[in-house]
């Protein structure tokens, strides 16, 4: 795994490779962005949007945090990062598309079906725990369905998650206008690290396929 002085490193490479090579493109993005695609993914290190979607600087705007989740919409005091996120790329960079993007051995999503988080101290796990509580019902359903352990039923917890978040995003009144009105479309989909599967969601039935 990388240190930081080797990204440093990398950093210097980058800086004598692909900047130099795409000069005029690095000219023109800094003079602003219009990504069309907004992805919510997870923080997770092994899974990054711009990696997985083969896409270049500037062509997706992405938040990640535990399990890729989506709170539902309020207004109570607090620090808001993912609704303000939301918020800047629907009304500022004015987004056609939002991908909700759930993937495998997702730590956050297994601390939401295990519960084994919730109760703990903050700094000792209480900001996962009180952070996967969004799941709590999710949960339940899953484990009526599939049980609380197994390779099942963890996967059905992770494409729960996505599903709770997509639902989150629609309780957005501006996501929702925009929904309606045709001008955004929402996605869900899951990458399974272990053999590199996408699966998207479809709208109609809310099951998951496989892209391939």
């Amino acid at each position: 795994m990388k240190s930081y002085a080797e990204l440093v490193e990398g950093y210097y490479r980058f800086r004598k490779g692909d900047w130099q090579a795409q000069r005029e493109r690095w000219s023109t993005l800094s003079e602003g962005q219009s990504p069309q695609v907004m992805v919510i993914s997870c923080s997770d290190s092994r899974v990054d949007p711009a990696q997985i979607f083969d896409v270049a600087p500037g062509e997706i705007f992405v938040v990640r945090n535990v399990a890729a989740m989506v709170p539902p919409y309020e207004t109570t005091p607090g620090q808001h990062g993912v609704s303000a996120a939301v918020e800047f790329a629907v009304q500022f960079l004015k987004v056609r598309e939002i991908l909700v993007m759930g993937h495998g051995a997702c730590g956050g999503c297994m601390a939401a079906l295990t519960r084994d988080l919730h109760g703990t101290e903050f700094g000792e796990g209480g900001f996962v725990g009180n952070w996967v509580s969004m799941l709590d019902e999710a949960r339940d359903r899953v484990v009526e369905k599939h049980g609380a352990e197994g390779a099942e039923a963890v996967l059905e917890m992770e494409l729960a998650a996505v599903r709770e978040s997509l639902s989150n995003l629609r309780s957005f009144p501006f996501v929702k206008a925009k929904e309606d009105a045709g001008e955004i479309t929402l996605h869900g989909a899951h990458f399974a690290i272990a053999d590199g599967i996408l699966r998207q969601l479809a709208q109609d039935s809310g099951e998951f396929s496989s892209a391939g």
